[in-house]
C-alpha cells in the first residue's frame, strides 16, 4: 500500500485558506508542527460553515456579530470570509449593529459603548481588505511575564 504524502505547513495554510476563507493565526503556528491538525480543523469548520439552511455568508456575519457582542478581537477575522462569500458593506454594518445591541445583554459584559469600538474595527478591516490594503484585527501577542 502506498504511503500518504505528508502535508507541509504551507500546504495546510493554503488548504485552510481555500476551505475556510482564512487561516487562523494560531494555526499558522500549529501547522508548522502538525499540518494534519490544520487540515482536520478546516474540514470540521467547513462542516459547520458550508452553505446549508443558512449560507456561509450569513453564518460568518453571525459570528462576526458575536465577536462584536462579546468584544472578542479574535472573532473579528470572520468578516474576511464573510466578504469572500459576498457580504456587502451594508450587510456587515447591519450584522455589527446587531452585535452592538447584543453587547448590552452579555452577562458581566462591558456593554454597548465598548462594543461600538469593535463594530468600527470590523468596518475598518472590511474596508481595508476590500481595497487590498494591509489590515490587522489583533496586535501580535506580547509575552511579558515579569522576567527581565
Amino acid at each position: 500500500m502506498a504511503e500518504a504524502k505528508e502535508l507541509s505547513a504551507e500546504e495546510a495554510d493554503r488548504y485552510m485558506e481555500e476551505v475556510m476563507g482564512f487561516t487562523p493565526r494560531m494555526f499558522k503556528v500549529i501547522n508548522t508542527v502538525n499540518p494534519e491538525a490544520g487540515k482536520t480543523f478546516a474540514d470540521f469548520y467547513n462542516s459547520i460553515w458550508k452553505d446549508a439552511a443558512l449560507s456561509k455568508k450569513v453564518k460568518e456575519l453571525i459570528f462576526t456579530a458575536i465577536g462584536v457582542a462579546n468584544m472578542s478581537p479574535r472573532c473579528l477575522i470572520h468578516v474576511i470570509p464573510a466578504l469572500k462569500a459576498g457580504a456587502t458593506t451594508a450587510e456587515i454594518f447591519e450584522a455589527v449593529s446587531v452585535g452592538v445591541i447584543a453587547a448590552g445583554f452579555v452577562p458581566n459584559g462591558k456593554g454597548i459603548p465598548y462594543a461600538f469600538e469593535y463594530a468600527a474595527k470590523v468596518l475598518e478591516i472590511a474596508d481595508k481588505y476590500s481595497k487590498g490594503e494591509e489590515w490587522e484585527y489583533l496586535l501580535p501577542p506580547k509575552f511579558d511575564h515579569g522576567i527581565h
